[in-house]
């Protein structure tokens, strides 16, 4: 078993984070190709399963910087707890919203006043705390 705090783990919820709305979760393969192409770093799509399931838990810089190029967070996701319980509540609010099909929101909000659109946004992110919260409880 991993823990939260582990690449493994953090890699895992990457992989179930990030996607697009009707999405299914990327291919190791389409991730390694993506980084070789784009960042120049060889990686195979083996060796981030590897990392994933925890087989491999020793990554290099580079590989991690590839990762997380690919996966839009910073490394210090990979290095720093704190950084990454950060960045997964971020990824957390993303996705519900993303889930939540908020384009119809959008769109009406895009019609309102600069000082209604604060509000608006505001609004939402209280709703989501409150909601996380009680998740936690």
């Amino acid at each position: 078993m991993t823990s939260e705090n582990s690449i493994a783990a953090k890699l895992d919820r990457l992989f179930h984070q990030v996607r697009g709305a009707g999405q299914s979760e990327v291919s190791y393969m389409a991730v390694a190709d993506a980084i070789r192409r784009e960042h120049g770093i060889a990686i195979s799509h083996t060796y981030i399963w590897q990392l994933r399931t925890g087989r491999r838990d020793n990554p290099t810089i580079q590989h991690l910087r590839g990762l997380a190029a690919f996966f839009g967070v910073p490394v210090a996701y990979f290095l720093d707890d704190d950084e990454a319980r950060k960045i997964d509540g971020q990824l957390e609010l993303l996705r519900t919203l993303r889930d939540a099909q908020v384009t119809e929101i959008a769109l009406r909000a895009a019609d309102v006043s600069p000082s209604s659109r604060d509000t608006i946004g505001e609004l939402v992110r209280q709703v989501w705390e409150l909601e996380r919260q009680r998740r936690t409880d």
